[in-house]
């Protein structure tokens, strides 16, 4: 026999409060319970088989409304039961109670969990939600020029469409449903979306240890907001910018990117799990700084995949899709790129990414050697350097992607590429559909 895992589950004799279990695997990936086998997997055998195969699935479609195969097996001379659950489309409670199988145990659904279970097996996202008793009126006009402002330079959206009043503007962004607002329009266009979603604000704090909290703060109001004043308080609060001229221009040198900074801020806020209650936390240290946020990401997700064009699901897809039009944010392939780029064009070692059961972290860490604040300024201004770097990590990236990963026009990049391919610093091998980049090595003789 196989040993208990997600799928299979053992059990000596049989007992109604084991419907719970069936329950459980209906919810999740299907599964199959065994009755009159042993927590070894050994087969002990049960008594009146024949009559557990016909008030087993009786007793199951009464009490869950479902249907399982339920069969009459033997090892040994011994007769055991076996209970096939194929995985259920909708949600399956038992008496009002909703469990989930997940590894080899049996998990009651409650609170936030259970909101996003159903949710999810609705084929919905918790930022999809209708939210009653909000009207457009509710909403902020500063939000609204915030967000037309950004769109427009972006120029992700037609000059039409920026146009439209709040409301048609908000169909238009599947921010709205019937005569209701989403929960996403509540945290994007809301002055207070804390009234309806607890924990969603931002907290800031300085540490000399884990345990040493020095001073701290908290960044509320709608989502376009906290993302400027957060940005704003970290650096001109948290971070000490080195300074240093460069003949009579003052040059200011913070000890990470602020490109990345911002990019790690702006994954957070979109790809948060706001049911969770708990607001986005900045753990700043004299040696490093830390992004957390609850949420999830796909199963396999790693910094390679998403590099190799195989971006996350956010979280928040409503949210997600109203920053990236807004031109706030990339996707998460071409976000995490420019991350590690501005890093390693700051000298920085790469950024960790972690993510658990508690949420998804993002840590920079100050470079073991000091550079100067004069040279790492003149790097990270140089176009053509990051579109090497970006090319190095992926030959076929194509014009487009390079401008938004740097953050530049496309026309700016063409301008760079011819410079870097008059200087014998670059190439094309093959067409625009199908070629690839190649970076000549300089130490070669020719």
């Amino acid at each position: 026999m196989n040993i208990e895992n997600q799928q299979i589950e053992w059990k000596e004799s049989w007992r109604d409060e084991y419907i719970k279990w069936i329950c459980g695997f209906a919810n999740a990936n299907g599964g199959t319970l065994y009755i009159g086998i042993d927590n070894n997997g050994v087969v002990t055998g049960i008594q009146e088989p024949q009559k557990l195969l016909e008030t087993i699935p009786n007793k199951v479609k009464d009490i869950l409304g479902i249907v399982v195969d339920v069969n009459i097996q033997a090892k040994d001379g011994r007769h055991y039961i076996e209970i096939v659950v194929e995985p259920y489309p909708f949600p399956v409670s038992y008496k009002g109670q909703y469990y989930y199988r997940s590894g080899s145990t049996k998990l009651e659904l409650k609170g936030a969990a259970l909101d996003k279970f159903l949710l999810q097996k609705q084929g919905k996202r918790w930022d999809g939600v209708p939210v009653p008793n909000v009207s457009i009126e509710n909403l902020s006009e500063n939000a609204f020029l915030n967000f037309r402002q950004k769109a427009s330079r972006s120029k992700r959206l037609s000059s039409e469409m920026l146009q439209d009043n709040d409301e048609l503007l908000l169909e238009k962004l599947h921010l709205t449903e019937g005569n209701y607002l989403k929960r996403g329009a509540i945290l994007l266009f809301h002055p207070d979306p804390e009234k309806y979603v607890t924990g969603a604000f931002v907290k800031i704090g300085f540490f000399r240890t884990d345990d040493d909290l020095v001073y701290q703060d908290e960044i509320h109001g709608h989502l376009f907001e906290q993302v400027d004043k957060t940005l704003d308080l970290l650096l001109t609060k948290y971070l000490k910018a080195n300074i240093t001229y460069d003949g009579v221009t003052r040059v200011e040198m913070y000890p990470f990117p602020e490109a990345a900074l911002r990019e790690a801020l702006l994954n957070a806020i979109a790809h948060k799990d706001y049911s969770s209650g708990n607001p986005i936390q900045i753990s700043v240290y004299d040696d490093k700084i830390m992004f957390w946020n609850e949420g999830q990401l796909p199963e396999n997700w790693t910094v390679e995949r998403l590099l190799q064009k195989h971006p996350s699901v956010p979280y928040n897809p409503d949210v997600a899709a109203t920053f990236f039009r807004s031109g706030l944010i990339e996707s998460w392939g071409r976000g995490t790129l420019k991350i590690l780029t501005e890093c390693s064009l700051a000298q920085l070692p790469p950024p960790v990414f972690k993510y658990d059961l508690s949420g998804f972290v993002i840590e920079f860490k100050k470079s073991n050697e000091l550079t100067s604040g004069k040279t790492s300024g003149k790097t990270s201004g140089k176009t053509t350097e990051k579109i090497l770097i970006l090319i190095s990590q992926n030959q076929e990236i194509t014009i487009p992607e390079l401008a938004l990963a740097i953050g530049i026009s496309e026309r700016s990049i063409e301008r760079s590429i011819n410079q870097l391919q008059k200087n014998h610093k670059l190439e094309r091998i093959g067409g625009a559909r199908g070629g690839k980049w190649n970076i000549i090595d300089s130490t070669q003789g020719g």
